[in-house]
């Protein structure tokens, strides 16, 4: 018997407002590798891409169409926001499951949400959880099961017989993976799409799996502190076919850190040359791996834009996150990389336990001294299996995620409530528009500075009641 398999994933870009504005999806890397995987092993498969899908409906029509026996919502373990646990996308993981069912299918999951939870998952209908990174249990169960034999003893698998879970090894040669099934992906749908909201195409890889170091609020409940990397050679040759297949404009790298082996970005730069495989790109880097030599070869290799992970100014902060890195790394990359013409975007991240005003202050100056391309908000957000979610659980109520991307709740007691740090978010914005067009010489945007201007004095005003307000109520105690 031929058994066929419906991969999907719950990520649905319609159900994240913010990001549906925004419109700028990539399909789904960790379901497209676990389809293209167990195919390489000889099953039928099929793919369903929630990212453009309007709602679970779309992935009832597909159960329908390919009739599968086994229904796999892999998620996009690349994808920040799949590792976020939005609220939102457990809803509609948790309809998929009971469509799934509904249809006679063999259910099994796979993400950080259902590692982190599969007791609720298994509790929702789902048959088999895979904990971690997925690709090799989901093998063994399909084998076990296909064969009709028991398979409560797989490593890496949780069930309803299951007694004890355990994670098995990740995948350490990276290399023996075949590339993403992007034959089971409508490319010409992405491509229009971005081509009408951004007048370019911008596609995704990854060469690299997991994240070394240890930022305590960083959840990593696929690959914990492993770090496996492919070859510059194997990432060059996908880009090539990528380039020759589908033709895009632009690659996203979606690795948490790209390129952190020693030489990696410089061997990989001079064989995209050699090969003609240049793409300009965008990639996440730690401030303190950027040196005049990466930075340089980042620039040789085609890297447009540079993400750094600066999250605050103040070194208190960077030190009771245990990021590892100094505030002059921040000033030093940034400076590196705008020198080899590579634009910075800077994350921040406010609201940590301990940040004070004049912590905040000091994320404003190294904001307006570094003068980044972009910028991205956000709160301290505790997850579970992070150190920073043990100091703070105590003070979690019963919503413990947020419901998308532009929820921003802060879910334990943070220095200052709820509404100042939606206030500094805009805040924060008003000043770096106003920067960045008078720089950039961008009249059709200096022409908004009046509405910046007075954002900026409105939001300052009603920042500074609250630090009064919470310096009275101190001084009073």
């Amino acid at each position: 018997m031929a058994y066929k398999i419906l991969f999907g994933q719950s990520y649905y870009l319609r159900f994240d407002p913010k990001l549906w504005d925004a419109m700028q999806p990539y399909p789904p890397l960790g379901t497209m590798y676990a389809a293209s995987y167990i195919r390489s092993h000889g099953y039928e498969v099929a793919l369903f891409d929630a990212m453009l899908a309007e709602s679970e409906e779309e992935w009832a029509k597909s159960l329908d169409e390919h009739e599968p026996h086994y229904a796999v919502i892999f998620e996009d373990n690349f994808n920040y926001l799949s590792k976020m646990c939005l609220l939102r996308m457990r809803e509609a993981a948790f309809t998929m499951i009971n469509m799934a069912k509904d249809r006679g299918c063999v259910v099994i999951l796979c993400g950080a949400d259902a590692t982190d939870h599969y007791a609720e998952y298994l509790s929702q209908g789902a048959d088999f959880v895979l904990l971690g990174e997925g690709e090799e249990t989901l093998a063994e169960l399909l084998g076990q099961l296909s064969a009709g034999k028991d398979a409560s003893q797989i490593i890496g698998l949780a069930s309803l017989a299951t007694l004890h879970p355990a994670r098995r090894p990740d995948i350490s040669k990276l290399d023996i993976l075949p590339f993403p099934a992007w034959d089971l992906i409508d490319v010409q749908k992405y491509k229009q799409t971005w081509l009408e909201h951004h007048g370019f195409f911008s596609m995704n890889m990854v060469t690299t799996r997991g994240c070394p170091y240890h930022c305590n609020w960083c959840a990593k409940p696929i690959w914990g502190q492993r770090y496996h990397s492919r070859s510059p050679e194997n990432v060059a040759a996908e880009m090539k076919w990528l380039k020759q297949t589908c033709q895009p404009d632009h690659i996203w790298f979606a690795d948490d850190i790209f390129g952190l082996k020693p030489n990696w970005i410089e061997e990989f730069a001079i064989l995209l040359k050699e090969q003609d495989a240049v793409i300009p790109f965008k990639c996440l880097q730690r401030a303190d791996l950027v040196n005049e030599k990466t930075a340089l070869a980042l620039a040789k290799a085609g890297c447009k834009t540079v993400w750094l992970g600066a999250e605050s100014g103040s070194q208190k902060i960077l030190d009771a996150m245990d990021k590892g890195d100094k505030v002059q790394d921040i000033y030093r990359a940034a400076a590196l990389l705008q020198k080899n013409n590579i634009e910075v975007g800077f994350f921040l991240q406010f609201g940590y336990p301990g940040e004070t005003w004049e912590d905040i202050q000091k994320t404003l100056k190294m904001v307006r001294e570094c003068m980044p391309d972009d910028v991205g908000i956000s709160v301290s957000y505790p997850l579970p299996g992070t150190k920073f979610f043990e100091r703070v659980k105590l003070e979690l109520g019963e919503k413990q995620n947020w419901t998308d991307s532009n929820d921003l709740a802060m879910l334990y007691h943070g220095p200052y409530p709820q509404e100042f740090y939606r206030i500094l978010h805009g805040r924060v914005h008003y000043e770096f528009r106003i920067k960045k067009a008078f720089a950039k010489k961008d009249f059709k945007k200096i022409f908004k500075t009046p509405y910046y201007f007075a954002g900026l004095l409105i939001t300052e005003l009603q920042l500074r009641r609250y630090v009064n307000n919470s310096q009275r109520l101190i001084a009073n105690d």
